[in-house]
């Protein structure tokens, strides 16, 4: 009986199968006599110069689940320019996408009749200095003859104790000496009643002037307008939006977060931003946690303030990735994790000191530690920052910064 399986004999081929005078056949049977040369060991990796590197252990670590939540970037600062009078609009200097700066005109109404009304107010309060300038001569006048009654009456009346005046006479004095003092709070009344009136006109003149500057709407602040609602010949009424202009120095990104999720954000908690549109990703800052849920869908908004100096718009879609609950994990530092693609590796140092590559399930880094969901056990020890010379099966020197642990 005929041994079905080829034997490696000083490089022959012996066997039960027939040798057919073909070189392809032969070929293909020397091949297969040399793979099966190896008596089941694999051949060993080219002996090299070590890589210097440094390496840490997996181990478990107090680990946090991220969450995430979607949201739109928005200016910090919008303003919409609305008309407060009913006027044509004769002009609009601006269009989208215009910077302004602040108090520069953006819509211009025409103001003929607010006009008139400021003229007519001046007019009055001019009017009304004349008035009160009449007044306080009358009072003055009022003053010298009530002095002139108070001196005639204290003669009249030390010529009476005298019996050198009548007491029709005393009683004449003291006639004047009460008319002139009637006549002096009738003075008094005037000048008070004047003065008021002048404090009235002023009000009305200023009054004038803040309804004349309704005709010319200007830029609250520095910025970009986004939108251009009017037209020159329309008319616009109070209320009706007429410009949109935002400031472009500082965005946040609003994301709206389910109730259940409202115990792990706080005011000021740092969260990793990513954002759309080819955007870098940033890191914000939780300006504002508004506590009152939406009646419908039982979520409460969430304002993030991004750093300033990034390409953002208003509009553009990012994801906010926040800190979830605490739990155990096996983690190493974010650096010696390698990622091509969707692909996710690291280099574990055997017990022979050689790298071996090993892809692993790994999560988001997260304070710079990644957690290993599979691939890795505890207590492996992984390369820091693999270097470009480094390869499967390399041998590595561990170097003096290596470390046990990833903290």
């Amino acid at each position: 009986m005929f041994s079905s399986a080829p034997r490696c004999s000083s490089g022959r081929v012996e066997g039960n199968a027939i040798m057919k005078p073909t070189f392809l056949v032969s070929a293909a049977l020397l091949a297969a006599a040399a793979a099966g040369c190896s008596h089941g060991e694999a051949p060993k990796a080219p002996a090299g110069t070590p890589v210097p590197v440094s390496v840490a252990a997996a181990t478990e670590q107090d680990l946090v689940t991220p969450f995430e939540a979607g949201g739109v970037v928005r200016a910090q600062r919008v303003a919409v320019v609305v008309s407060r009078i009913m006027a044509d609009v004769r002009a609009v200097p601006v269009k989208a996408g215009d910077r302004v700066r602040a108090g520069q005109a953006l819509v211009l109404l025409d103001g003929r009749e607010l006009q008139a009304h400021r003229t007519r107010a001046s007019a009055s309060q001019a009017a009304v200095t004349q008035a009160t300038a009449l007044a306080e001569a009358d009072r003055q006048a009022a003053e010298a003859a009530l002095a002139l009654a108070r001196l005639t009456h204290e003669r009249i009346a030390g010529l009476k104790a005298k019996n050198s005046a009548t007491q029709g006479e005393l009683d004449e004095a003291v006639a004047t000496l009460r008319g002139a003092e009637a006549r002096m709070r009738v003075a008094e009344a005037r000048v008070a009643e004047a003065r008021a009136s002048i404090e009235s006109a002023a009000a009305g003149a200023s009054a004038a002037d803040v309804a004349a500057s309704y005709a010319t709407l200007t830029a609250p602040f520095d910025g970009v307008v986004t939108e251009k609602s009017v037209d020159p010949g329309n008319m616009a009424s109070p209320g009706q939006p007429l410009v949109t202009v935002e400031d472009d120095r500082n965005f946040r990104l609003e994301v709206r977060l389910d109730e259940s999720r409202a115990a792990f954000v706080h005011a000021g908690d740092q969260v990793r931003v990513r954002l759309d549109g080819g955007a870098a990703d940033a890191t914000g800052r939780v300006a504002e946690v508004q506590r009152m849920l939406d009646s419908s869908s039982h979520d409460f908004l969430v304002k993030i303030d991004l750093p300033s100096g990034t390409s953002l718009r208003s509009g553009m879609y990012g994801r906010a990735v926040f800190r979830g609950a605490a739990r155990k994990g096996l983690a190493v530092p974010e650096s010696a994790v390698v990622t091509r693609g969707q692909l996710s590796s690291v280099f574990v140092v055997d017990s022979d000191n050689r790298a071996r590559l090993r892809l692993v399930n790994a999560s988001e880094p997260a304070d710079g530690r990644v957690e290993i969901r599979a691939g890795l056990q505890a207590g492996e020890r992984v390369v820091l920052a693999p270097p470009p010379a480094l390869a499967d099966g390399s041998p590595v020197v561990v170097g003096p910064a290596s470390s046990g642990s990833n903290r």
